[in-house]
């Protein structure tokens, strides 16, 4: 084994049926030449929600601090942890606006959870050929079509 660090490369991606309606999220996890699916299913929700949820999933999964790459092709998820969440932290969670953030609730748990790690926030185009955001989309509308066949 050598002395570089393991490395976990997380690929998300949310799906909405409507916006809001029904949605999913899906992940897929890589290290170490292993790699774990996740997705999972909300009633009623927005694209950004389950973006967010997808990489919150993830990172709850992880069972120690380790360095993480997270790509999404949210660029709300990837811009909010690099650049924005800093200035609503610094007035209280209220945007330059001072109107109060959307999903706060999700931004603090993914706040506190990525806290746990060093991150890079990667942009990936959506739909492009990706193939682990293709993977990862599937999983999100998986979510969602399962739950409507139960």
């Amino acid at each position: 084994m050598s002395g570089e660090p393991e490395v976990v490369d997380i690929y998300t991606d949310g799906a909405c049926s409507g916006n809001p309606g029904p949605g999913g999220w899906g992940a897929i996890l890589r290290w170490n030449g292993q790699e774990r699916e996740m997705f999972g299913y909300a009633p009623d929700t927005t694209n950004n929600r389950m973006e967010m949820t997808a990489v919150i999933e993830a990172l709850r999964s992880l069972k120690r601090p380790v360095p993480t790459r997270v790509h999404t092709d949210s660029q709300y998820v990837q811009k909010g942890m690099i650049e924005w969440i800093h200035g609503w932290k610094r007035r209280g969670w209220k945007t330059a606006g001072k109107e109060p953030v959307k999903n706060e609730d999700l931004w603090r748990t993914l706040d506190r959870l990525a806290a746990g790690h060093e991150i890079e926030w990667l942009w990936v185009r959506g739909h492009a050929g990706h193939p682990e955001n293709e993977r990862a989309d599937a999983l999100a509308r998986r979510g969602i079509e399962l739950k409507r066949g139960s």
